[in-house]
């Protein structure tokens, strides 16, 4: 039992350091004009490819098991796939990195809500109070703690796009851990990638009929193999091995090491600059985080 938590342990450190890499990769993207939707289109498409050769068979065996759980599929594929991925790109087109992981950070939080609220997990009084810091951490950000953006309801769209991703894979995190399931997890991965790419195709679409295409070329090969690779497959299946060992509370509690990691990359790369607002929103993020888990501290 020790040696498996170690093991989940090193891969959730692993996966939010490939993470945070994600979104310092994602605002490269932004900055080569690099459509959103499309980057994530073919990010999961080629993951999926690379995948299907090991997961096939195991598919066909299981076709029975995964038609009659297909809806529950399809929605981890849309909260997770089609959704957040997606979001967080273009988001980035818009908002700083460091704003951005800061609102991510609280997906933990956001996980002890969901699971209270579709009764996979109890909750209690701290980690409601936890909850309520956590977004009151969110809204400095967003509001930049400035009271005429909030008087003008003048927020920056990036901002407000993260809230919806951040949202999208709390559900997706909650759910995860709502069932045993019947296949591996490198299935259970293809499946959802297969759910959520099946949506995502209409909005790869509408993407490039509105004209915005991508530029082959060096940026966007070596930001493609990025992607894949590292905050796609590994992390995707460091995430689900690491749930199946300690759960989504637990295990959400290692994406607390994304905003750290993520501001020191993204002011040494981008010259970012932490903010007053920013200082004031990780005070209650923090304080939230800190609250909710405290259960588990304790225990």
């Amino acid at each position: 039992m020790k040696n498996n938590n170690n093991l989940a342990y090193l891969i959730l450190i692993l996966t939010t350091i490939f993470w945070s890499g994600n979104f310092i990769v994602g605002k490269a993207a932004s900055m080569y004009q690099i459509p959103p939707f499309s980057l994530n289109f073919y990010r999961w498409f080629f993951a999926g490819l690379i995948l299907l050769p090991f997961t096939y068979q195991e598919l066909i065996k299981k076709k029975k098991y995964i038609i009659n759980n297909l809806g529950f599929f399809i929605v981890l594929g849309i909260t997770s796939i089609t959704i957040f991925n997606s979001i967080v790109y273009y988001s980035l087109y818009y908002t700083q990195v460091i704003s951005g992981i800061l609102m991510i950070s609280t997906i933990p939080v956001w996980i002890i809500f969901i699971s209270s609220i579709l009764k996979i997990e109890k909750t209690n009084i701290y980690q409601i109070i936890g909850v309520i810091l956590s977004l009151t951490g969110v809204i400095f950000i967003i509001t930049k703690a400035d009271l005429n953006l909030i008087k003008n309801l003048d927020f920056n769209k990036g901002d407000l796009s993260m809230v919806i991703a951040m949202f999208s894979w709390a559900i997706y995190s909650a759910l995860l851990k709502s069932k045993k399931y019947e296949i591996s997890q490198v299935s259970l991965l293809e499946v959802v990638i297969i759910c959520g790419l099946f949506f995502l195709i209409p909005i790869y679409f509408i993407e490039m009929n509105m004209g915005n295409l991508i530029i082959l070329g060096k940026p966007f090969y070596l930001i493609l193999a990025y992607v894949v690779i590292f905050p796609g497959l590994a992390s995707f299946f460091f995430w689900i091995k690491g749930i199946s060992i300690i759960g989504a509370n637990r295990a959400g509690i290692f994406l607390h090491l994304m905003p750290i990691m993520g501001a020191i990359m993204a002011m040494l790369i981008f010259e970012e600059r932490f903010m007053f607002y920013h200082i004031l929103g990780a005070i209650f993020i923090i304080a939230g985080i800190t609250l909710s888990n405290k259960k588990k501290l304790n225990a």
